[in-house]
């Protein structure tokens, strides 16, 4: 029998999109021709949902001994522009 662990976060499954954070990726030049990700978004309750490519497995073995991936998480990649292009939107506090 599994125990479940609380933990100090947990992602709200409910909560909604509210707006993008930098430009998308068809502005960026990171996609043909489809709003296909990359792409970040801040979410109604303040957390944020990030568009990419899932690479865990592409990771494994190979993290830094401080970093850890739980069953439920997956390691996203995302062009460097598009991080960049989100800055003056990601708020400070």
């Amino acid at each position: 029998m599994e125990v479940a662990v609380s933990r100090p976060w947990e992602a709200n499954p409910s909560a909604e999109f509210r707006r993008r954070l930098g430009k998308s990726a068809i502005e960026l030049g990171t996609t043909n021709s489809s709003p296909s990700c990359p792409d970040i978004w801040e979410l109604d309750n303040g957390d944020f949902a990030v568009v990419g490519r899932d690479l865990t497995s592409a990771y494994d073995g190979r993290l830094p001994a401080d970093v850890s991936v739980s069953s439920d998480e997956r390691i996203v990649v995302i062009p460097r522009t598009t991080l960049i292009a989100a800055k003056r939107d990601i708020p400070h506090a």
